[in-house]
């Protein structure tokens, strides 16, 4: 009956918009209607989108285009959250998705604006304890403790709150569910959903794909030439040695059949040291298909010459 999907670090606006627009594509239920977002831009102002029909479709429109992603400054936004569904629910659609830029964000699944007995709606209070100083994940404890009956799931988050997500105890007993946290570097991406089919695998898929926009993988610094007839030597690990104009000269192998007879197989492994002047400086990115006889490159994906991008090397005290 609903996605939540929260995300805290670099680009987190563009990373739950991203989210969203790929659980929309895979997933089939309650998914493609009904969508309001919040994000906390680089100025501290709250930058807000909603539609009741259409999902990432229809949430943004720049000019005469709809369906594209969220401007750039709130693409860039640090702290981002949203809640989306099947269609036409009731308005003001504001009230499934409590904000305050000076505070952060509560998103969620199911009802998380169902109201507690003081009138006070569930979403809103965990935004209150985190106003009071509370951590996002203190502020959910307190909430859903003492309301473990309420029909919502919530992720909240904030700038000096964290993030955290947690369904109450009613909802946690669902056989619909998904979940799932990553973490890269600064980067945290939480995601609840229920009644979105595959549900177990959904959500997982989902994060990733937040979290990739947030923390991309590893970026080519530059690339090597590898040609027919480099030579394939034993080493004691995997490593691409290359001249002044890095072109290979060398390639060592953890594995000692391919110095002798024919195989078709990874002789530059992925991952591979790429060696100058004795400094390692990165790791190969990507790896050809190599045909290798007798110690020495036939072809590499079929070419006599490939282009092999290499990142550079991880900085000391990095992850």
């Amino acid at each position: 009956m609903t996605i939540g999907i929260g995300a805290t670090g670099k680009n987190a606006g563009l990373a739950v918009f991203r989210a969203l627009e790929a659980a929309e594509r895979v997933g089939t239920g309650a998914i493609g209607g009904f969508a309001v977002f919040a994000a906390i831009d680089a100025k501290g102002e709250l930058r807000l989108a909603e539609t009741q029909r259409g999902g990432t479709t229809t949430l943004f429109t720049q000019g005469e285009r709809t369906g594209g992603p969220p401007p750039e400054d709130i693409a860039a936004a640090r702290f981002a959250a949203v809640m989306s569904s099947g269609p036409d629910r009731p308005d003001p659609l504001m009230q499934f998705l409590a904000a305050d830029p000076r505070v952060g964000l509560v998103t969620g699944h199911r009802l998380p604006n169902t109201l507690g007995p003081d009138g006070v709606a569930m979403n809103s209070a965990v935004l209150a304890c985190m106003a009071r100083g509370m951590s996002a994940k203190a502020a959910l404890d307190a909430v859903l403790e003492a309301y473990p009956d309420v029909d919502a799931g919530m992720i909240a988050l904030g700038p000096d709150a964290g993030i955290a997500a947690r369904n109450s105890t009613l909802v946690a007993r669902r056989p619909d569910l998904g979940a799932a946290r990553r973490e890269a570097r600064e980067a945290v991406v939480e995601v609840l959903h229920n009644a979105i089919r595959p549900h177990v695998s959904l959500a997982p898929l989902v994060a990733d794909i937040a979290l990739s926009v947030m923390a991309p993988p590893d970026r080519a610094a530059g690339d090597i030439v590898v040609t027919a007839g480099t030579p394939v030597i034993h080493g004691p690990r995997n490593r691409v040695l290359v001249d002044a104009d890095n072109k290979a000269v060398s390639i060592e192998s953890e594995n000692v059949a391919l110095t002798s007879g024919r195989h078709n197989c990874a002789a530059v492994y992925l991952g591979a040291e790429v060696v100058k002047d004795g400094m390692v400086i990165g790791r190969t990115l990507m790896e050809p298909n190599v045909m290798v006889e007798d110690g020495s490159v036939q072809s590499l994906s079929g070419q006599s010459e490939v282009r092999i991008p290499f990142a550079a090397p991880a900085k000391k005290g990095s992850s």
